[in-house]
């Protein structure tokens, strides 16, 4: 007999259900992904306890369980974005030449402000508006190199529940003096930083030295020490990303094979390493990256605004290198996922590497939360996940409405919401099961 208790943390999320586990090849690969027309799933105390037909979790559910009515829209795992700078909220949408150029101009300057807490906790209120607006759950961000920024960033995620990922910039030269650290003080700050957040509530801490440019050899040996102290955290950083950038890179490491010799030579890569860009990689560096489990991680609507270049996603994962996808704001151009899937369909395109609707939406779920290891946690509709879903509708503004007159197939729907969609096609975002989306500007910008 159903459970009778009264229990406020029980809900039914009724809609069209679609989750996957693994990457589509197309519709008829119905092995890797799960739709259900009319289903629900049972959420209790922030996780999923049951999914299924409509009918058959509202039987298993107690009779007290608020059921929510989402139908006809689609219910998927909530977005995952593992790319992003947090202080760079303002640097969105600034115009400048290249990746040096933009950085010099636009981000250095905007990072500075975040030793000001109040600022950092400012900002941090509005990103995490724009994230969940956006139906992104969990996210991978930068913070500034202040140990402030981090504290404002995990702080608002604890007070909205999220499963959230960052640190502290690493970075001691090529760099305003206000911004930069020491070797020392960037182990310190990021040890203690760590102390702090990893694992407490949901957040996940990530060593983060910003790329090789801005660290020294010294850094980066800090930053690798860590890293073998703490083998469960995650290290993000960048490479080749710019012609500029690369040559540069060299310049400073002259006795480095390529880019990513100088990240294998401190220990800093592995599968829990993501690097932002890997556009123009060489063969043995896509080998070193298969033979460590490293992930690439494509932006692709920063790669367009800067000028970048084409990431070639059908060549890393023939050369069995985990590939991620991410918005990379601020140089990227937008908080949502579906943007970031149509910009990126556009660079494959380019290359003749079409991607399949179902395709890119298991990329910015299940894909997502495979790259980060969280697959247990995130990216799922499976009972014992995290209840973090996104609800969208296919429908949401005129031009969508019109196009879904001729729709007849979810692969099609599924691609409209990629073309046209933005926040407006996200109707709720949840997050363990409670519902966060905002939907307008706070008052504090209004």
């Amino acid at each position: 007999m159903p459970d009778q208790t009264a229990d406020q943390n029980v809900r039914i999320l009724r809609g069209r259900l679609l989750s996957f586990s693994a990457a589509p090849q197309g519709p008829e690969d119905t092995s890797a992904y799960c739709y259900e027309e009319d289903g629900a799933l049972l959420v209790r105390d922030g996780k999923i306890a049951a999914k299924g037909m409509f009918s058959e979790v509202r039987d298993a559910a107690p009779q007290t369980a608020e059921i929510i009515d989402h139908r006809p829209h689609l219910l998927l795992p909530g977005f995952i974005d593992t790319h992003i700078h947090f202080p760079q909220a303002q640097v969105i949408a600034s115009w400048a030449d290249q990746l040096l150029d933009w950085l010099n101009d636009y981000t250095f300057p905007c990072e500075l402000r975040f030793a000001d807490r109040a600022h950092g906790k400012r900002i941090a209120g509005e990103f995490y508006d724009a994230l969940l607006d956006h139906g992104t759950t969990t996210a991978v961000a930068y913070c500034s190199s202040h140990p402030n920024s981090v504290d404002a960033y995990f702080e608002e995620a604890e007070a909205r529940g999220m499963l959230m990922l960052g640190g502290k910039t690493m970075m001691d030269r090529n760099a305003p003096k206000a911004l930069c650290d020491t070797a020392q003080s960037s182990y310190d700050d990021s040890k203690a930083l760590l102390s702090k957040w990893h694992g407490r509530g949901r957040a996940h801490y990530v060593i983060t030295p910003r790329f090789a440019i801005t660290s020294t050899p010294e850094q980066l040996e800090a930053a690798g020490t860590l890293s073998r102290e703490h083998p469960d955290c995650h290290v993000q950083t960048h490479i080749n990303e710019n012609h500029n950038e690369i040559a540069f890179t060299r310049e400073l490491y002259p006795d480095a094979g390529h880019y990513l010799g100088v990240y294998e030579s401190f220990g800093l890569l592995g599968s829990r390493t993501l690097l932002g860009h890997c556009i123009h990689m060489t063969g043995h560096e896509m080998q070193v990256m298969r033979e460590t489990g490293s992930v690439a991680v494509f932006c692709p609507t920063s790669n367009l605004f800067l000028g970048s270049g084409l990431f070639d996603k059908a060549g890393m994962e023939s050369a069995g290198i985990l590939t991620a996808i991410a918005t990379d704001v601020g140089g990227g151009t937008s908080y949502s996922m579906l943007r970031t899937l149509d910009e990126g369909y556009k660079i494959l395109q380019l290359q003749r590497q079409r991607i399949h609707p179902l395709t890119s939406f298991y990329w910015i779920t299940h894909g997502n939360a495979a790259a980060l290891s969280m697959t247990d946690r995130i990216g799922t509709l499976e009972p014992g996940t995290d209840a973090d879903v996104v609800v969208l509708d296919a429908k949401a503004t005129r031009p969508m409405a019109l196009r879904m007159e001729t729709v007849e197939t979810l692969s099609e729907e599924l691609f409209v919401l990629q073309t046209l969609g933005d926040d407006r096609a996200v109707i709720e975002t949840y997050v363990a099961g409670e519902q966060r989306k905002t939907g307008q500007l706070s008052a504090a910008s209004a």
